[in-house]
């Protein structure tokens, strides 16, 4: 009979044990989408040394369906880590020189005269792609930068009244650089809030460094984008987008992420706070660094991951502190540290 009991106590158990782990068991199927992503980071891995963190915020972009602007000195690989992703991807890529006397028809496109059949035909430009990489976006004046608002914020652009829908998936990376300022024109905040993450790239360690130098002097890469191939599909990538939305994030994350954006509007540093489409791009941002971890569920970690790459760009430091030496970064640290994080 006590054998029959403690056989009855450890099948309790056991069953109590399965049912645990089916609570910690990924509603979602992540797999796939995390082994895509870990061989699009070996190819990158390739040619690049480092710049860990934007090739990751470039990830979680691209899960985002969102715009990136990535901002750093010339020869920090901006350009370069850019393509080197589109190249992993099976889509239509263009790249975009920006210059001061670029027209915005030489992006969106412009109308021809065809003499054969007495007919104005529109003629697509290089904006009608997947993935499309503005260089020195900041190049060009601000007649041609609003060229891109309607496109990056709808996906769709409108010529001679007709309407043009973009075809999916569709990423703009822009690249910038921050000391030069001779022949540049500063992007608006209105164009800076169509980007998702604005990126900053720094220089790499000393160990990244002699690594760039020792490949460089062995001639182990004489061309650099030969090396990385495709290993996502057009088809993939949309399916790991619409993965990403299904992400679970509990109400009192959703509460966090609030207070967050609130709390730059109400920051005494800050001259103007985030928008309510900060809000829900720290939302989508969150899901995608998730998605990154192998999770189906957002974390405080991941928000507050996401938060600087989502804010830096769009709230902006009242002048007197700017004078002093403030940082939108260090604000927005402030204001993570003084809010409580759910559990």
């Amino acid at each position: 009979m006590e054998n029959f009991e403690n056989q009855n106590i450890e099948d309790q158990i056991s069953i109590n044990l399965d049912k645990k782990e089916d609570q910690f068991q990924s509603r979602i199927d992540m797999i796939e989408l995390r082994a895509s992503l870990e061989k699009v980071k070996a190819e990158i891995a390739k040619v690049i040394v480092g710049q860990e963190t934007m090739i990751e915020h470039l990830l979680a972009a691209l899960l985002s369906n969102g715009h990136v602007l990535i901002e750093g000195v010339p020869g920090v690989a901006k350009t370069i880590t850019a393509k080197l992703l589109a190249k992993t991807i099976d889509v239509d890529f263009s790249r975009i020189q920006f210059t001061p006397d670029l027209m915005p028809s030489d992006i969106l496109g412009t109308s021809i005269f065809n003499v054969k059949n007495s007919e104005f035909e529109f003629k697509k430009g290089p904006v009608f792609s997947n993935f499309i990489l503005i260089d020195e976006i900041n190049r060009s004046p601000a007649k041609t930068q609003a060229a891109l608002f309607e496109v990056m914020e709808e996906q769709q652009i409108t010529m001679d009244g007709t309407r043009y829908i973009m075809e999916e998936p569709f990423l703009v990376v822009a690249t910038q650089n921050p000391i030069e300022h001779e022949g540049t024109y500063r992007l608006p905040e209105a164009q800076l809030d169509r980007f998702l993450f604005k990126i900053n790239v720094g220089y790499p360690n000393l160990e990244q460094e002699i690594i760039i130098i020792k490949n460089q002097h062995e001639n182990k890469q004489e061309d650099k984008t030969e090396a990385v191939g495709k290993v996502i599909t057009a088809r993939q990538l949309k399916s790991y987008q619409q993965l990403v939305k299904q992400i679970i994030v509990e109400a009192q994350l959703m509460e966090y992420i609030a207070k967050i954006i609130i709390n730059t509007r109400e920051n005494q540093f800050l001259y103007l706070g985030a928008s309510p489409r900060a809000s829900l791009a720290l939302l989508t941002a969150s899901k995608a660094f998730a998605a990154l971890r192998g999770r189906d569920f957002v974390t405080p970690e991941d928000i507050k991951e996401a938060s600087y790459a989502v804010l830096r760009h769009r709230v902006i430091v009242s002048p007197e502190r700017e004078m002093e030496g403030l940082t939108a970064d260090e604000i927005i640290r402030q204001i993570l540290e003084g809010i409580e994080i759910p559990r």
